[in-house]
């Protein structure tokens, strides 16, 4: 007897896109507005300590080895062996930060290997 593919609810995938927004809005927002900002980048080399500063040097340090990229495709690599809805989450929102944050390689990688997960039938668990 076949298992059925791994599908989330009709709940869980409205739950899941707002996570993916929320993603991507992060990334825009820290991209457009904070990161290539000439204004706060010249700020915040002059030693201004406010919130933007410390979102900007965060995200530069998360950025600069590739954090998003490869926490994306680590959780899209579990979720490919074990389906989870957890896991598409943490894909989703680090592969959706990353894609904005430049880390676009690893990050739709990682897109790819979520896509594929849905090929894969429910654990045995579930």
């Amino acid at each position: 007897m076949r298992r059925p593919l791994f599908r989330p609810s009709p709940r869980q995938i409205v739950c899941l896109a707002v996570i993916a927004a929320a993603a991507l809005t992060y990334g825009f927002a820290m991209r457009y507005a904070v990161i290539e900002n000439a204004t706060i980048g010249v700020a915040c080399e002059a030693g201004s300590a406010t919130w933007p500063c410390a979102s900007r040097r965060t995200a530069i340090a998360l950025y600069t080895p590739a954090v998003f990229g490869f926490v994306s495709v680590g959780a899209a690599l579990l979720n490919l062996l074990r389906p989870s809805v957890v896991l598409w989450a943490i894909a989703l929102a680090s592969g959706g930060a990353g894609i904005v944050l430049y880390n676009a390689a690893l990050s739709a990688f990682a897109v790819a290997l979520l896509i594929l997960s849905l090929a894969r039938p429910v654990s045995e668990a579930s």
